[in-house]
């Protein structure tokens, strides 16, 4: 006969961090009785002793055990041993991996702790690309310090989404227009010149793109901005403050995005 208890104790056990599993127990908790139960979690659980020792806790008090334990020995030492002692158990993970494994081609890579690093990652992702918007086009000059890499170039050198390529790798980036009326900010020539990128463009492909982003704004391509006179000057005025940082340049002139993110990386590799 199945003792009925008002407050039961609840071991929820992982090879991971175990949120996933303790998340699910509350919720299902949450549907006897307004939630009331003590729910002892342990994490990183990867050997039998550790096993043996929750589950003679888990029957000295009537106890459940629920566990997403991915390492399919422990899974099944886990199963087999609270049966042979009476403890019921609750394999969260185990049925919808097995499941999965139906209709999956490739078998599951049975490591612990997956979810929490895609979690880790998509985080460290969001964290990027906030960083690209706000330290963007010069924006704040404290970027430059705080970035994994800026990009300085005269405008429509792809500094932008460039900047947003680079932050879905993970890569804080600033970006830094060079106008020569503006000065560039002290940072820039602090900070050290192997994390600075500079970009130069073939004046004749930047006259063309100009004019094009003039057109879609429904301008006259008369407009200095895209005077190929002024065009030379300000491609001059990048080339000498490029060579003054001291810092990698890269033609985007016949550059795909992709493909100067791809040379932008290369170089981080190398440092």
């Amino acid at each position: 006969m199945v003792n009925l208890i008002d407050n039961p104790i609840i071991y929820v056990i992982s090879d991971s961090i175990g949120e996933t599993a303790e998340y699910v127990v509350r919720a299902a908790v949450s549907q006897f009785n307004g939630g009331t139960a003590e729910i002892r979690r342990i994490s990183y659980v990867d050997d039998r002793q550790s096993i043996d020792e929750i589950i003679q806790s888990a029957k000295e008090v009537d106890g459940l055990i629920a566990f997403t334990i991915v390492i399919e020995d422990l899974r099944q030492y886990i199963i087999k041993r609270s049966s042979e002692v009476g403890v019921k158990t609750v394999d969260i993970m185990g049925p919808m991996i097995d499941a999965l494994k139906s209709i999956y081609v490739v078998p599951p890579k049975m490591k612990p702790g997956l979810v929490r690093q895609l979690d880790e990652e998509y985080f460290r992702k969001v964290e990027a690309i906030e960083f690209a918007v706000k330290y963007d086009d010069g924006k704040d000059p404290r970027g430059i310090v705080k970035a994994d890499v800026v990009l300085i170039g005269v405008s429509r050198t792809s500094k932008t989404p460039l900047s947003m390529y680079l932050a879905h790798k993970r890569l804080k980036v600033a970006n830094v227009p060079l106008v020569p009326e503006v000065e560039p900010s002290e940072e820039l020539f602090k900070v050290s010149n192997k994390k600075i990128i500079g970009l130069k463009i073939n004046p004749e492909k930047l006259n063309t793109i100009r004019e094009e982003r003039l057109k879609s704004l429904g301008l006259s391509t008369d407009a200095n901005y895209a005077n190929y006179e002024r065009i030379l000057e300000e491609l001059e005025y990048a080339e000498k403050i490029m060579k003054r940082i001291g810092c990698p340049v890269i033609d985007v002139s016949n550059k795909a995005i992709e493909e100067t993110a791809n040379i932008i990386l290369d170089m981080i590799k190398k440092r």
